[in-house]
């Protein structure tokens, strides 16, 4: 059973509709230009990250579309957790023979799918920048109509900065009373100076004051 899946427990709530929401947002960025792959990184560690993708990806699969969630990062993987399965063997598995089945795992959420980290690499950066990287991108896209990857923080280490010169576009996730403004701008940079499409800022653990409802994460 999902667990910390506001989409899922609630989908009537503020923060279901915020998720909502940023799902359409998305969706209007890609009108010029192409968005078949995504990546969701952050400036430091616990700021919601890995939250924020999985509730994303129910979104996106609500609204009939084709989704492999894919946990890249291969440090401190959380997506087989949020989403209560195993993690036997996934994305590095895939990397590690290309031939073989993709090792997807089914959610209760029709048309998303999956992918966990698998066992965890020596050296994640060295793997995820290299060409076996590029073809099992190319692999994952003609299986879905989205794939979301989650990545390490950026600031603590260059996986994040890898995969987003693959990717189309990078969502930053910071989070309100937590995150400091120059740990957020230094992560912005950093993604700049790879020349990555960042798409926008997703601010978790905000404050919903209109309409009388109280905060929310």
């Amino acid at each position: 059973m999902a667990i910390d899946l506001i989409t899922l427990r609630d989908p009537r709530a503020p923060a279901a509709e915020a998720y909502r929401t940023l799902r359409t947002n998305i969706q209007f960025s890609s009108l010029e230009r192409t968005l078949h792959t995504l990546l969701v990184t952050s400036s430091a560690p616990d700021e919601g990250k890995s939250t924020t993708l999985a509730n994303l990806a129910v979104t996106m699969a609500q609204a009939e579309l084709r989704v492999i969630l894919v946990d890249c990062d291969l440090r401190r993987p959380a997506l087989h957790s949020i989403f209560g399965l195993p993690n036997d063997a996934g994305f590095t598995n895939l990397l590690l023979d290309a031939a073989a089945p993709i090792p997807f795992q089914a959610t209760e959420v029709e048309g998303l799918r999956l992918l966990t980290s698998g066992p965890l690499p020596p050296q994640p950066a060295d793997l995820l920048g290299s060409r076996r990287m590029d073809a099992a991108i190319e692999r994952l896209k003609a299986e879905a109509d989205i794939v979301l990857f989650d990545a390490p923080p950026i600031i603590a280490v260059t996986d994040a900065a890898v995969l987003a010169t693959k990717l189309d576009g990078v969502l930053l996730v910071a989070k309100s009373g937590r995150t400091r403004r120059d740990r957020a701008r230094e992560a912005v940079q950093l993604l700049q100076k790879v020349n990555a499409r960042v798409l926008g800022v997703v601010l978790t653990n905000a404050k919903l004051e209109k309409d009388g409802y109280g905060s929310y994460s």
